[in-house]
């Protein structure tokens, strides 16, 4: 078998300390629930890093170790350290995958790689969710039928502050009327950066069958591909490949 997909689940770790409901509800941490349904699949490992750890718990040796990387927070956005975000970055340009799930869309690192504010119209009533598939033959899409619907979810809705995606998989309908693009791909450098809003932490969305399939979908599609990459200048100077002749 062809070696595992190796992945990290980043989550801030503070809502399942601070709130008995959330607890509850996810009693090993949101990365932990995610990181359940992951190790389920043969092709997958995953582990866990939280906000509270050394480096956030994302090391050199972590990243370097590491072909998707899932980001969950929330409440914490302004304490992760710029110099990790540095670091991820450079790592997605250099082709390891990225997904970031629900309110992650103000965090440090995806407000960096869409370069905007990246922010949005929201409402806390757990109104019913319609997640739309818009491009069916996508890979995050596979196994999905037109349409899922998560029963109770926080509603998100345009205007969306991020550049247009590059693959637009999924936009949803919320009760209260908004539509919102929930489900964004991009190419970054070697890597791919996916945004997926269904979740929350007060509500078990990442128990439901159909969000832990675009989850597992996205960890398949982000994973590095191989090939030539060098972000530094002395590495990118190259010889020509046929013999020029200058003119005197």
């Amino acid at each position: 078998m062809a070696d595992k997909i190796r992945v990290t689940v980043w989550n801030e770790y503070r809502h399942e300390k601070s709130d008995e409901e959330v607890a509850r509800i996810y009693p090993e941490g949101i990365h932990g629930a995610i990181m359940a349904f992951l190790n389920r699949e043969a092709d997958i490992e995953a582990r866990g890093a939280t906000l509270d750890e050394p480096e956030h718990g994302l090391t050199e040796e972590v990243l370097v170790s590491t072909d998707v990387l899932i980001w969950w927070g929330h409440m914490a956005h302004a304490e992760v350290q710029d110099a990790i975000v540095d670091r991820v970055q450079q790592r997605i340009l250099e082709g390891m995958g990225l997904i970031v799930l629900h309110s992650g869309h103000f965090s440090k690192i995806f407000r960096r790689m869409m370069g905007t504010n990246c922010s949005l119209r929201w409402r806390e009533i757990g109104e019913r969710e319609r997640v739309w598939i818009t491009l069916p033959g996508h890979p995050i899409a596979e196994g999905l039928g037109e349409y899922f619907e998560v029963p109770h979810t926080e509603m998100y809705g345009e205007y969306f502050d991020i550049p247009q995606p590059d693959e637009l998989v999924f936009i949803s309908w919320y009760q209260g009327g908004e539509v919102f693009r929930s489900g964004c791909a991009y190419h970054r450098g070697k890597g791919k950066v996916f945004y997926f809003a269904p979740g929350h932490e007060t509500l078990p969305i990442y128990h439901q069958s159909e969000v832990q399939r675009v989850i597992l979908n996205a960890v398949r599609w982000a994973k590095p591909v191989k090939g030539p990459y060098s972000h530094t200048r002395d590495a990118n100077r190259v010889d020509p490949l046929e013999e020029v002749v200058i003119d005197a």
